[in-house]
């Protein structure tokens, strides 16, 4: 299973800083996984900052939503 990591994060704040946090989730998530035994080869992240809202972000509920990191699935072999 090859997984990309994305990073996201609600519209509060500069977008450059956005970036960076939603990178930093990344970065986490990643070391995280690698701790545990999961090969390097087998991640890929990106930070998106607020680039991809699933909420509005004009209440606290829409901006708590679009602070989050997803897993996507690139490839599966053998299944």
């Amino acid at each position: 299973v090859k997984i990309r990591i994305e990073g996201h994060t609600d519209d509060r704040g500069a977008d450059e800083m956005n970036l960076k946090l939603s990178q930093g989730r990344v970065d986490s998530v990643l070391k995280y996984m690698t701790d545990q035994g999961v090969a390097e080869n087998r991640l890929e992240g990106v930070g998106f900052g607020e680039t991809r809202p699933i909420r509005d972000n004009e209440t606290a509920e829409g901006r708590s939503y679009n602070r989050r990191v997803e897993f996507i699935i690139l490839e599966m072999r053998g299944y």
